[in-house]
Order: structure tokens, then sequence, then C-alpha cells
């Protein structure tokens, strides 16, 4: 699994806490595991897909001292449930059914555990997976 960019610090969503897939202590008795899946290899015409998982992470970041103000309602969410994020599948491109797999199996994974995969995408094709795993 990877994080944010290749320079700097790992970015997770809304400044939550990060967990290893292939690390089942890191996520127990977490309630819901964010997953990204950088792909756009199902696309026919424009590309881009891929980035959207570090760029939503990106856009939400927040500092770590769990804090989260651009919340219009003031209510956290986010205090109710416990959220990891796992960070990004390795993905393949142009080999659909390689990172498809790939992302079944980090589904599969974290279904078991009990908690509820969120997948960032990617284009449409990871929605199969994600049903499937």
């Amino acid at each position: 699994m990877r994080y944010g960019s290749m320079f700097g610090p790992n970015i997770t969503f809304l400044g939550i806490p990060e967990c290893d897939v292939n690390e089942a202590n890191t996520y127990k008795d977490t309630d819901v595991v964010i997953i990204g899946a950088p792909f756009d290899g199902g696309t026919s015409y424009r590309s881009g897909a891929r980035l959207g998982p570090s760029a939503i992470r990106g856009t939400d970041y927040l500092p770590h001292d769990g804090s989260r103000p651009h919340l219009a309602a003031r209510v956290d969410g986010l205090k109710d449930i416990v959220v990891k994020d796992a960070g990004d599948v390795e993905m393949f491109s142009g080999d659909i059914n390689k990172s498809c797999a790939a992302l079944e199996v980090v589904v599969e994974k974290v279904a078991k555990s009990g908690a509820i995969p969120l997948i960032l995408g990617g284009d449409h094709t990871v929605t199969w997976p994600n049903a499937t795993g």
C-alpha cells in the first residue's frame, strides 16, 4: 500500500490514522477502512481518474490535531466511528485483470475483519472488485 506523494508526509483522508491491510491488528476494531484505487485503465476517452485518491486526500488534508473546522454543521462524525486510511492499492496501468485482482484481495481482507471498505477511485472499473471482494 502506498500513501501520499513521493515527497513529504503521508497524507491520509481528513488526517485520520493510517493502517496496513497486511497487518490485521492495525485495523482491529475499525468501523471503516478507506482504500485508494488509483486506476483509469478502463477509460476509453479521458484518463486522469487514477489521480482521484491522491486528489481527494490532498484536498481534505487536515493537520493531525484532529480538528475539522471546514465541517459546516460543526458535527464531527468521525468521533462516533473509527475510520482508518489504508493508502492506495498498487494498481497496474494497462492490466485491468491484475489491478482488479489486487483490489479484490484488499477489499476481502478488510471485509473479513468486519470493517466496511470505502474505495476512493479511480474509474468505474474499480466497482467490480469492490463488490466481489
